[in-house]
């Protein structure tokens, strides 16, 4: 007789008994509903009794799928999520207009399984994406106003959008460990002429004697950095043409 196909693990099984035994007070007063460490693999239904909670904490279970009820939980301000198996946001999870901290880190998403309601969140403080399998940022993630601290390290990202490299309230920028495209000689030649062309103009006579050695030292190394132009911005010489002015084709088909 064969065998029957290998289920996946069942995980515990939380009782709503279990989840009230699970609410704990924070320091300011809010309920959070902590059912950390568990060995959950399914979102637990019987916690939508609890939908008022202020804070429910998911994090380092089995969960695969976030479900779309988890917009019932409207008084949600912190939602912690990370080190799952989760591979889909689902779209309601903009509703929780309310939340200002979410940590899906250690998961398993992509950029296309993240949802662009996400950019609905506009209170969100906290957005924690490290760890999953990210290639790309949206570029919706700049409407987030509020954003203080990302996580995104760990990913495959290429380049951050400049949306969200300058947001406003931007304190802290985790991006480390992913393979970002190494910039050009010509836009490392331009960034260090954008950063020494940033002095101001003072007379001779207002500065004391060392800021006035440092001040030429500085106008002298930009002029020598106006003047080591990189081969990669050298317009080319085209001697060999019969009229001195030509100016070579791209296609050099239209040459023979």
């Amino acid at each position: 007789m064969g065998k029957g196909k290998a289920k996946g693990p069942k995980g515990k099984k939380v009782t709503l008994k279990v989840a009230k035994n699970s609410i704990k007070i924070t320091f300011d007063g809010k309920r959070r509903l902590d059912l950390s460490k568990m060995g959950i693999t399914t979102f637990p239904k019987c916690i939508l009794k609890l939908a008022d909670v202020d804070e429910l904490d998911l994090s380092r279970n089995m969960i695969k799928k976030i479900p779309d009820f988890i917009e019932k939980f409207q008084n949600l301000r912190w939602l912690d999520l990370h080190s799952n198996q989760i591979e889909k946001l689902p779209e309601t999870i903009g509703m929780l207009q309310n939340l200002f901290y979410l940590n899906i880190c250690n998961n398993k998403l992509t950029t296309r399984t993240l949802p662009d309601e996400l950019s609905q969140l506009k209170n969100l403080r906290t957005l924690n994406l490290g760890l999953n399998q990210i290639d790309q940022l949206p570029t919706t993630l700049g409407s987030l106003k509020e954003l203080q601290e990302v996580g995104v390290f760990d990913n495959y990202l290429t380049a951050i959008p400049n949306s969200v490299a300058k947001l406003p309230k931007l304190k802290k920028l985790n991006a480390k460990r992913n393979p970002f495209l190494q910039p050009t000689e010509e836009e490392l030649f331009l960034d260090s002429i954008k950063r020494l062309e940033a002095l101001y103009l003072v007379d001779e006579k207002d500065l004391c004697s060392p800021c006035l050695k440092k001040c030429q030292e500085e106008r002298d190394k930009l002029n020598k950095l106006k003047n080591a132009v990189p081969a990669s911005m050298r317009k080319p010489n085209f001697s060999a043409l019969m009229t001195p002015n030509s100016t070579a084709k791209e296609n050099q088909a239209e040459w023979r």
